[in-house]
C-alpha cells in the first residue's frame, strides 16, 4: 500500500508500552508513570491519553481532548492552504509589426497579470519573411521591459526558439517596488 504520510498517534488502549513520560493537560511534565495508571489519570480528568513521541524512551504521552486537537489541526491546515500563494505563468503574444493601440492594450493586460502576482511569458511570433528581421521583435520586448521596469523584473532575457522569441518577466517584490518609488521621487525633485 505505500507509506503513510501522516501516521495517526496511538491513543488510550492502543498504547502498548509498560510505562510512559506523562504530560498533563496544561502542558506540565508529570514524570514517568505506568501506562495503565496514566490512562486512569486521563480518563479521570475526562480526556484522552495520546502518544505524542513514540520513539522516545520511554514514549511521551499527553493528556488532551483528542477530538478538539484533530479539529484544530484541520482548521490550521485549511488556513495554511488558503494563505498559500500560487504563482501562475501567463502568456501574452505579440507580432513584430504590432499597432500602437494593440501594444497599449496588451501592455495593460500584462500589467494586470503582474499586479495579480503572476509571471508573464512574452512571445513575439514571426511569420514568413518577418524572420529576416528578429531585431523588430527585440525592439518590442525591450520597449515593453522599459515600460514595465517599475513593476517587473526580467527573469529570462529574450531568446529565439524556432519562429518565436520569448522573454519571461516576473513581478517585483514589494521591497524592490518601494526602492523604485523612492528613486523616482528623488529624480523628480532634481529636475
Amino acid at each position: 500500500m505505500g507509506t503513510i504520510a501522516a501516521q495517526e498517534p496511538r491513543l488510550n488502549d492502543e498504547i502498548r508500552t509498560k510505562e510512559c513520560r506523562l504530560i498533563g493537560y496544561d502542558g506540565t511534565q508529570l514524570g514517568i508513570y505506568p501506562t495503565s495508571q496514566a490512562l486512569r489519570i486521563a480518563e479521570g480528568e475526562g480526556y484522552d491519553l495520546v502518544e505524542i513521541a513514540p520513539q522516545a524512551d520511554p514514549p511521551v504521552c499527553r493528556i488532551m481532548d483528542y477530538g478538539k486537537f484533530k479539529y484544530d489541526q484541520a482548521i490550521k491546515a485549511k488556513q495554511a492552504r488558503k494563505n498559500q500563494n500560487k504563482i501562475e505563468t501567463k502568456e501574452m503574444k505579440f507580432r513584430p509589426k504590432i499597432d500602437v493601440g494593440d501594444y497599449t492594450t496588451k501592455k495593460k493586460h500584462v500589467l494586470r497579470f503582474l499586479e495579480g502576482g503572476n509571471k508573464v511569458k512574452i512571445t513575439i511570433m514571426f511569420r514568413g519573411r518577418e524572420m529576416a528581421h528578429p531585431e523588430q521583435g527585440l525592439t518590442i520586448l525591450e520597449r515593453l521591459a522599459d515600460d514595465l521596469k517599475d513593476v517587473a523584473v526580467i527573469e529570462s532575457q529574450p531568446k529565439m526558439e524556432g519562429r518565436n522569441m520569448h522573454m519571461l518577466i516576473a513581478p517585483l517584490s514589494s521591497s524592490a517596488k518601494k526602492k523604485n518609488e523612492k528613486k523616482s521621487k528623488k529624480e523628480g525633485k532634481e529636475d
